[in-house]
């Protein structure tokens, strides 16, 4: 088996399904909790058992990128207003010669916090947004 390098983080993409013009820059949350049980065995003193019950929860995916266009907050804004409208997203990690390496499937998005930019006139900085999404649950496709 051929020794491989880290990929490098910053090569990704972020997709949600029905957004054309979205490109992100920054991605967080891409994170699986699974609750278990510590279970004590009788006269075995050097370790406690732990055993898995369920996944317990996934956590906000957060996505950050520069202020460019009206379809992200177009979406939260639908939500706010009562029109539940759930969509796939997809992180695609490419690899040092540009081929997809790995790919998370996010099924049911729905938006729940929209963040817009803060401004500082001393700094020369670019205008973010982020779009804080809760899921029903992420696949690894290789």
């Amino acid at each position: 088996m051929p020794n491989r390098d880290p990929y490098s983080s910053y090569r990704f993409r972020a997709e949600i399904n029905g957004l054309a013009q979205v490109h992100f820059t920054e991605c967080q949350g891409l994170e699986v909790e699974i609750e278990y049980e510590e279970l004590a065995e009788g006269g075995l003193n050097s370790f406690v058992h732990r055993l898995p019950k369920k996944v317990s929860r996934f956590p906000n995916l957060v996505l950050k990128r520069g202020l460019a266009s009206d379809e992200l907050w177009t979406w939260h804004a639908r939500t706010v207003d009562g029109f539940i409208e759930r969509r796939p997203v997809t992180i695609t990690l490419y690899g040092y010669a540009g081929m997809t390496e790995i790919r998370w499937n996010i099924a049911g998005a729905l938006p729940i916090k929209w963040a817009g930019p803060s401004f500082n006139a001393g700094e020369n900085q670019v205008a973010f947004e982020s779009l804080e999404l809760i899921h029903n649950g992420i696949k690894r496709a290789s």
